[in-house]
């Protein structure tokens, strides 16, 4: 099978992303979000992204507009019908993530295969929400999606192994570097990295030091690019404690119990640089520690 049309859903800062990689290698794209002003918020971030690649020379200014017309914007279901290949990108919520999945389906013909971003829920448990379990698997980008190299491939139990060697095929063709990874709670990449985020936040929950000491810390001390409350507030703390709650339910172990202060910002709505304020206040010219 040959993969010409991608449909993306979900048109937040992966699925912008994951629609941007893939029109720029040629790909006709369908980005798909809830509603209306979700999709205009989608295709501005898109735009303003790849024009500020294009400003640093990372981007032809061809290349950008001729993968600009390959890229169509929808709130409609229907119009997946014609794609090959669906990438699920939408929020890390298994219940949203199902009723997608349920509404999509019946609108696809029967070869397409459908892919999950999902950062950490079970591949398994979502295929079964689908018509085609052995057509479905894994399909994690990191973020953010254009400069980030890895992309983690999960089979679930019904994974078919042509739909996994499709899916592996089209991550080369991305020019992304496929690792795999098997179907427990958060896969490889979050299973290390936020427990190492949820322990910072104990870790200034504790009084043990400040937001910046702490980042300061982990930058100098281990080479880190980025402090690991700096980069849960780019990765979106609602994501961070929702992946916690994934491992903690998922392993049964108290070591990934949320920490009590993660749960308080995201209950307030502080979720980081998307909200302006996190770990940081984003609105002034430089971010603040809010503790």
């Amino acid at each position: 099978m040959e993969i010409k049309t991608i449909g993306v859903i979900g048109s937040g800062q992966m699925g912008a992303g994951i629609a941007q990689v893939c029109s720029l290698k040629g790909f006709a794209i369908t980005v798909f979000d809830v509603n209306k002003d979700a999709v205009e918020t989608g295709r501005i971030r898109l735009e303003k992204n790849m024009a500020r690649d294009v400003e640093k020379g990372r981007l032809a200014a061809l290349d950008r507009d001729n993968a600009l017309t390959r890229i169509s914007w929808t709130s409609d279901y229907e119009s997946f019908a014609n794609c090959d290949f669906v990438i699920e990108a939408a929020t890390e919520d298994e219940d949203v993530k199902k009723s997608i999945l349920r509404e999509l389906c019946p609108v696809i013909q029967k070869h397409t295969l459908i892919a999950s971003n999902t950062s950490s829920i079970s591949i398994t448990r979502l295929a079964a929400q689908t018509d085609r379990p052995g057509q479905f698997c894994g399909m994690h980008f990191m973020n953010p999606v254009p400069r980030m190299q890895l992309v983690e491939l999960i089979r679930g139990i019904a994974t078919d192994e042509p739909t996994y060697q499709i899916v592996r095929e089209l991550t080369e063709k991305l020019g992304k570097t496929a690792v795999n990874a098997e179907d427990f709670p958060a896969f490889i990449v979050n299973r290390i990295l936020l427990p190492m985020i949820n322990e910072a936040v104990y870790t200034l929950y504790e009084g043990v030091g400040s937001v910046s000491a702490i980042d300061t810390a982990m930058k100098l001390g281990t080479n880190h690019p980025m402090g690991p409350l700096e980069l849960a507030d780019f990765i979106g703390l609602d994501t961070c404690l929702a992946v916690m709650h994934v491992l903690h339910e998922g392993l049964a172990d108290t070591k990934y119990r949320p920490c009590p202060l993660l749960v308080k910002y995201v209950e307030a709505g502080w979720l980081g640089k998307k909200t302006s304020r996190g770990f940081y206040d984003y609105t002034g010219e430089e971010p603040v520690p809010t503790r």
